[in-house]
């Protein structure tokens, strides 16, 4: 856990998560580079990855009744990745104590360790009827308090 400052607010305790995905070749363009739209996925890939490790998966929401829908996402592109490569993807659990779930991104390409992609994505908590919630639900600040964030 770490504590940093984004845009004058401090936020404090985060968890990451590191999680490595190869390139393949059904994600690159012509170029041999990979196209856009699937940095998109590999932020999924993070997400995922985070959920197995801290026990907040898909599934362990769908549990209590509830699904996550993503309502913000950002991608910053600074290099390119090709074929063949492979990236670390970093997610970052931000505590907020809003009822929604931050994560930030850094991707990094294996070979040389250049950061080659960052991004920011917010999700927020409904319930299967899709009724949205602005508190925390009880699952969500039971899992927090297990990692210390509340």
């Amino acid at each position: 856990m770490q504590a940093f400052i984004k845009e004058d607010k401090i936020l404090v305790e985060q968890l990451i998560c590191r999680t490595e995905v190869p390139v393949r070749f059904s994600e690159v363009d012509a170029l041999g580079i990979i196209w856009h739209g699937h940095y998109v996925k590999f932020f999924e890939d993070g997400r995922e990855a985070f959920g197995k490790q801290y026990g907040l998966g898909y599934l362990d929401v769908y549990k209590h009744k509830f699904a996550t829908p993503l309502v913000n996402l950002n991608v910053d592109f600074k290099k390119t990745v090709r074929y063949g490569d492979s990236v670390i993807i970093e997610t970052t659990f931000i505590n907020s104590a809003a009822a929604k779930i931050i994560f930030l991104y850094k991707i990094f390409r294996v070979s040389d360790g250049e950061l080659v992609t960052t991004g920011e994505s917010t999700q927020v908590f409904i319930n299967l009827e899709h009724e949205l919630f602005i508190t925390n639900p009880p699952f969500f600040e039971e899992w927090k308090r297990k990692y210390s964030l509340m």
